[in-house]
């Protein structure tokens, strides 16, 4: 097979991916002819894909509680029958919540913690179970630039992210051996579904007033540079890597008003 044929043949799998950077993923990664699995929980998201998107060839929608590991391994089998082999997994599925740490509730951690994380790790277990085989495949986990630096409100989706970022070199270091590269990307504020609902008016300035480049990023900036991890052609020696993509924030000390 050519390498034009090997890379129209690519499989991607997306959780979270019926709305903002997962769906954005979902789209660049189709458009650069590759299969993609659009996986999520939310039906009513999940019907609008399948009205667009998912009517295409190459396209297969599902509704997948990440946190379910019977049902990840199910999905990912029947990704590798359907499809073919899996090439490459995006993990955007996650909740968050703005709560001060005295008004954030154990359950809520919890839940936040389980998915965010636990399920991250399921699904890129799953998936590299199978890549292992064919000794290829790379692995892309949503991180956030709360799981870098300490914002307000985010005592539980902060940790989250935080520990993906650490989940995701742990798997970089063990599975590397394995062909299987594993990188994380950290966004900073985004013009998302999530963030619409979460940020109010005086978030937003907050934001703008920490983010040099002075806006919220798009879903698309941020499917690029997911996109380019995924892709073994340009980021093959690539691994254990947390790209922010958030406008200069992380890196921002004093700023011109």
């Amino acid at each position: 097979m050519t390498d034009t044929g090997e890379r129209q043949a690519r499989v991607a799998l997306i959780t979270g991916g019926a709305s903002g950077i997962g769906l954005a993923t979902a789209e660049e990664l189709h458009a650069a002819g590759w299969k993609v699995v659009i996986a999520d929980i939310g039906e009513e998201a999940l019907d609008e894909v399948r009205q667009g998107l998912g009517s295409r060839p190459g396209v297969r929608v599902t509704r997948l509680d990440v946190t379910d590991e019977p049902a990840v391994e199910r999905e990912v089998a029947a990704v590798e029958e359907e499809l073919g082999p899996i090439a490459g997994v995006v993990n955007s599925a996650g909740i968050a919540a703005d709560k001060h740490v005295f008004d954030t509730p154990v359950d809520l951690f919890r839940r936040i913690l389980d998915i965010n994380v636990v399920g991250t790790f399921i699904v890129a277990r799953a998936a590299a179970r199978q890549m292992q085989k064919r000794q290829r495949g790379a692995i892309v986990n949503l991180a956030s630039i709360a799981g870098v630096r300490g914002s307000k409100g985010r005592s539980a989706y902060g940790s989250s992210k935080g520990a993906v970022i650490v989940l995701t070199q742990v798997m970089a270091n063990d599975l590397a051996r394995h062909g299987i590269r594993v990188n994380a990307v950290a966004p900073g504020p985004v013009e998302t579904p999530m963030i619409k609902a979460l940020h109010t008016a005086e978030d937003r300035r907050t934001w703008m007033r920490f983010t040099p480049m002075r806006r919220y990023g798009l879903p698309e900036e941020i499917a690029r540079t997911i996109c380019f991890l995924l892709d073994d052609t340009q980021s093959s020696y690539i691994t254990g890597e947390v790209i922010a993509v958030d406008g200069g924030f992380r890196g921002a000390g004093t700023m011109v008003e």
